[in-house]
């Protein structure tokens, strides 16, 4: 069952935003809390890059600092390359790439599985969610780790699991990699009405 905060994110910000709100029983009760049955009015251009720079924020779970810095990388890219690297830069936080792989239902709970240091990375423990993969990485559950609950029955959970192209893991090994840069498929979020946010 959805807390009633991110059942309020949603609402605000769109189903998107969290996995548990992309069901037909969220889109089927959130109609019913529009008050007086009218429709909400429309944001300005100020309100609609507001809500997509939260929409980032939430869904990676990330802070405004984190955001902010993310967005000056992606700046240095000139033209339309910018938006494509924010979203590389995103993608590639080890707590998305463990969310991505399929070893977490949320990137809340992935972001604990490496804070408690159960993710190494090249051979060496990681415990910074933020930290950035990149191709050719090799990202394994640590060996004394394997035999935890959290990861009891992973490959039997995985068995139909598709990861993005660029991913791959073995749930029978509990061993992936990072084949290539992350690509931006992601419609729900409009990265450049964020960079305009930033660049104002």
């Amino acid at each position: 069952m959805i807390s009633k905060p991110k059942f309020k994110i949603c609402r605000r910000l769109g189903p998107g935003v969290y996995d548990k709100c992309q069901t037909t029983k969220f889109s089927a009760s959130s109609g019913k809390f529009v008050k007086g049955g009218k429709r909400p009015k429309a944001l300005s251009e100020y309100g609609t890059a507001l809500v997509e720079k939260q929409k980032i924020r939430f869904s990676y779970g990330i802070t405004e600092r984190q955001l902010s810095n993310y967005v000056e990388n992606a700046m240095k890219a000139k033209g339309a390359g910018a938006a494509d690297k924010l979203y590389e830069r995103l993608e590639a936080r080890l707590d998305n790439a463990i969310y991505r792989m399929g070893l977490a239902n949320t990137r809340a709970f992935a972001r604990q599985m490496v804070s408690h240091g159960h993710i190494v990375v090249n051979d060496r423990k990681v415990t910074i969610p933020s930290f950035e993969v990149k191709a050719g990485d090799i990202v394994k559950i640590r060996e004394g780790s394997k035999t935890k609950k959290l990861f009891e029955g992973l490959a039997l959970k995985l068995k139909e699991y598709n990861p993005p192209a660029w991913l791959a893991f073995n749930p029978e090994k509990g061993e992936g990699s990072i084949k290539d840069k992350p690509k931006n498929i992601e419609t729900f979020l409009d990265l450049n009405t964020v960079l305009e946010f930033y660049s104002r």
